[in-house]
């Protein structure tokens, strides 16, 4: 790779410290919260916890149910694994005997009907987020959305960014040259990011619950008839069981450019399709059905493994956010909730993202055509289902690749890359890293989806058990230390100021739901 190699001798010259210890990383965690009993957890989002709508750091997701743990963006990837330790410790004294599930497939399921929708209060920005959760839940029905997962929020510094415009186009704006490598980033990250679920993916197999009345390819694990798995699996979440719509298969977004994205990806925001037509946008009391007929509600619902992303203003669309802007960060939507480590992440994966998103970023990246298009979900579906067969080939081109040459020949490009990043901080710690996991591609069972099975084997004990235990372990550490005074009183803080917010944006309102709604659409009538 001809840029990749220019690039690291260009980044390896320079002397400034912040090209590289400047790198931004936050995380968005979901766990559920279910009952200690291992039934989804009924009761409403903890007062105590705050607003859901408002507080910064602790919201839900789809249900009530589904807690979401936000950090701040930090330079110091061990201060987003203590941020993040500390509001699963604040959580945890305020969830009575409740316990967070570990595992990203939910816990034992009774039916839609027992999943109730996160609320956010009366405002109508609280009224949207919860008309599109019940949006969701008519068209993909609501088990799908208990799904939970790792969100990992990546910026490079504008330090780096500049060397690297004044190098290459010294005539193009900074922000330009930003959001046209990102998008460079995106292209090479959804061509390798089966690399990901082959190392971290950690759902191999699920509870029958969460398939009841729905077709599917799994099989029984032994003579367990209550749990579920492809022998070879190591993502489901990331399957055809997970986040994954059939609606959303005509829709083919474009990451060629800034333009292309936009354009094709508020097509699916304007345009009326008729499956959803037929649901209605009302029902006949009048009461939201969803926020519209068209086959994205808002661009959250586009279920992608990664996404461009820039702060958005108060009630602003983070479509028309990007076109004006330019793209300020990634996020990464693909990462499994790891049972065995309690936070669901640890520093390693943290430094292994890093790595492996900066190779994105340096390397050359071609635009993507139609038919590398088709291979990247084809890629997806064998590595979700058969990613630990050691025969198992990528397709590549116009041909078949062995998936673990493949995966040997991207650990060689990102060698360079770690050891460079070990020289700006001073340490060895990327390339142990990249050492460290490069033996799951000689042992697939150091994996954690066949960690999984292989511990439900030996224990003769189902995916609900085995999850259960991690659950409980967790909560036992997060329970057996007590936040010191000041963060405890810090978070407290936090969450009374939440309540506040969301009492003066309720009563702040003063358009009708219908009005708002129109107003937000609105936005989306820009000049490209």
């Amino acid at each position: 790779m001809p840029l990749l190699k220019n690039r690291l001798a260009l980044l390896t010259d320079a002397t400034g410290d912040q090209l590289l210890t400047g790198m931004v990383r936050g995380i968005e965690k979901e766990s559920l919260r279910v009952t200690p009993a291992g039934k989804l957890a009924q009761t409403p989002h903890p007062l105590a916890l705050g607003s859901a709508l408002t507080h910064p750091k602790i919201t839900t997701d789809y249900s009530e149910a589904l807690l979401e743990f936000i950090t701040p963006p930090f330079r110091d990837a061990d201060l987003v694994l203590q941020t993040l330790e500390d509001i699963h410790r604040f959580t945890y004294h305020r969830i009575g005997d409740e316990l967070l599930w570990a595992n990203s497939m939910p816990c034992q399921l009774s039916g839609d009907s027992d999943i109730p929708v996160g609320y956010y209060g009366t405002s109508n920005i609280g009224k949207m987020k919860s008309v599109y959760r019940v949006g969701l839940g008519h068209r993909y029905g609501r088990l799908m959305q208990t799904i939970a997962g790792i969100h990992y929020n990546f910026s490079a510094p504008d330090s780096l960014w500049e060397m690297l415009r004044k190098a290459e186009n010294p005539g193009q704006s900074l922000q330009n040259f930003k959001t046209e490598n990102y998008f460079a980033l995106i292209r090479n990250f959804r061509r390798y990011f089966w690399l990901l679920l082959y190392l971290f993916g950690a759902s191999p197999g699920v509870c029958r619950s969460f398939v009841r009345g729905r077709e599917h390819r799994l099989i029984p694990f032994g003579k367990d008839d209550h749990s579920l798995y492809a022998p070879d699996a190591t993502s489901l979440r990331m399957g055809d069981l997970g986040y994954q719509s059939t609606a959303q298969e005509q829709l083919i977004v474009c990451y060629n450019d800034l333009h292309s994205y936009v354009t094709t990806l508020r097509g699916a925001l304007v345009k009326p399709y008729p499956a959803y037509e037929s649901v209605g946008l009302k029902d006949h009391h009048g009461e939201y059905h969803q926020l519209s007929t068209h086959l994205l509600q808002i661009e959250n619902e586009f279920y992608s493994t990664i996404r461009p992303k820039r702060t958005t203003n108060t009630e602003e669309t983070p479509l028309r956010a990007l076109w004006e802007r330019g793209v300020e960060y990634i996020e990464v939507r693909c990462i499994d909730l790891n049972p065995y480590q309690p936070l669901g992440i640890d520093r390693e994966q943290i430094d292994f993202l890093d790595i492996f998103l900066l190779t994105c970023l340096l390397a050359s990246s071609p635009d993507t055509d139609d038919q590398e298009y088709r291979n990247i979900l084809d890629n997806q579906r064998r590595t979700v289902y058969r990613g630990r067969n050691p025969l198992l080939t990528l397709r590549d081109g116009g041909g078949e690749r062995s998936l673990l040459e493949w995966a040997e020949a991207i650990f060689a490009d990102m060698a360079p890359v770690a050891s460079m990043m070990d020289d700006h901080h001073g340490d060895d710690r990327y390339q142990k890293t990249l050492l460290s996991l490069r033996h799951r591609l000689k042992d697939p069972s150091l994996t954690p989806s066949a960690r999984m099975l292989e511990e439900m084997a030996e224990t003769n004990q189902t995916f609900f058990r085995v999850a259960m235990k991690y659950a409980t372990q967790h909560r036992e550490y997060f329970l057996d230390t007590p936040l010191d005074r000041e963060t405890e009183t810090h978070y407290q803080q936090l969450a009374r100021e939440s309540l506040r917010q969301q009492q003066e944006i309720e009563q702040r309102d003063d358009r009708s739901f219908d009005q708002f709604l129109a107003d937000y659409y609105r936005q989306y009538d820009f000049q490209l």
